[in-house]
């Protein structure tokens, strides 16, 4: 098992957006020191609580104060950019990165969003635009030109040499293209549907446990379309994360401190108003207002000591089938950076060693 990072990015809303762009600059160090595999960085334009509206812009000054951790948009929302551009953008930057760069892609899915960008999100049409601007950015990494698309959203054409010397010809440094993650949410998500008829990475939000296990079904699903044979160990779960010495101490940093914060004025009313706090549920019969930061922290979070949360990663991980990186999702310490800085270090070094006999390749402990 490998680890990586999940940032919104979260900050609460009286940061100012330099000071949490610094909070993330300062964390991506950290997991670079200590060794961890990737970190992924969200995008969002109406969320105070998810500040950052281009991930690019984290991304090219964390490549440069870091050196192995691979970094990327975790993802870019596809129906607020223009294919062409965000293609040579993208490429661009993959440059910049000497290929350290994964490419995350999302279809967007704040309701305020869509209507600052007059997105139809309630009839899918963010999903259908996503998956037009993948086909169209794909083609121009891949086809050589000339060619024109005319799609239902965009038309874009790669010309034909011009005046012998104006052509298309920026083409990222990976080839043929940066890894691709896809982030999944609902039960049979398309997303994860998609990742699997593509062989993209497929990424499970923070949900219950018992309920992600669903989302391995629909990569198997999507991989059959293509004759794909999928690898758990490309599988990525997203979970909330708090380690410290004890776990009194490791509850009291989670719950009553800026994870419980964002979840309580954040989050859970989001999932509330979406009618998504069944994702959260370890069972069906449990009623919404018993979904409280509690609830979550006990059935879903992973916090404790490293002997606690070595058991309950352990035990998500047989719950689901195995899964081969576990991102911790990001929050905003920077008023206790040491403790979190100790959480990520304890993970790494405590907790991941004792987890080495599990093996995503067989889906079960070896």
């Amino acid at each position: 098992m490998e680890l990586g990072y999940f940032a919104m990015p979260s900050h609460p809303p009286e940061c100012g957006l330099k000071e949490g762009h610094d909070w993330d600059l300062q964390t991506l160090r950290w997991l670079d020191e200590l060794g961890y595999q990737e970190a992924w960085i969200g995008e969002h334009h109406t969320a105070p609580w998810e500040p950052h509206p281009s991930p690019d812009l984290l991304i090219a000054q964390a490549l440069l104060q870091t050196r192995n951790t691979r970094i990327g948009p975790g993802g870019f929302l596809l129906p607020y950019h223009h294919p062409a551009e965000l293609a040579n953008r993208v490429a661009m930057l993959d440059h910049l990165s000497n290929g350290r760069l994964n490419f995350g892609v999302a279809a967007s899915g704040l309701p305020s969003d869509w209507a600052m960008f007059n997105v139809d999100g309630m009839s899918g049409q963010n999903r259908d635009m996503t998956r037009e601007a993948l086909e169209i950015i794909l083609k121009m990494w891949t086809e050589p030109a000339p060619w024109t698309h005319k799609g239902k959203f965009w038309t874009v054409t790669k010309p034909d040499t011009m005046f012998d010397f104006l052509k298309p010809h920026i083409k990222p440094q990976q080839a043929p293209h940066p890894p691709i993650g896809v982030a999944g949410l609902s039960k049979n998500s398309d997303t994860l549907k998609l990742a699997g008829e593509r062989g993209f990475i497929p990424m499970s939000l923070n949900l219950n446990p018992a309920y992600v296990g669903s989302h391995w079904d629909s990569v198997e699903a999507g991989a059959a379309k293509t004759g794909r044979t999928p690898s758990r160990k490309d599988w990525r779960m997203v979970r909330e994360v708090f380690v410290a010495d004890t776990d009194e101490e490791a509850w009291k940093l989670s719950t009553g401190d800026m994870m419980g914060r964002m979840m309580g004025e954040y989050f859970l009313p989001l999932l509330g108003h979406f009618g998504f706090k069944d994702y959260l549920k370890a069972s069906p019969d449990v009623p919404d207002s018993d979904v409280t930061v509690e609830y979550c922290a006990r059935n879903n979070w992973i916090v404790g000591s490293p002997a606690t949360v070595t058991e309950k990663i352990e035990k998500i991980y047989q719950e689901v089938g195995g899964f081969g990186v576990l991102l911790v999702f990001g929050f905003d310490y920077k008023h206790k950076p040491e403790a979190w800085h100790n959480s990520l270090r304890l993970l790494k070094q405590e907790v991941l060693p004792r987890l080495k006999h599990l093996d995503a390749s067989v889906g079960r402990a070896a």
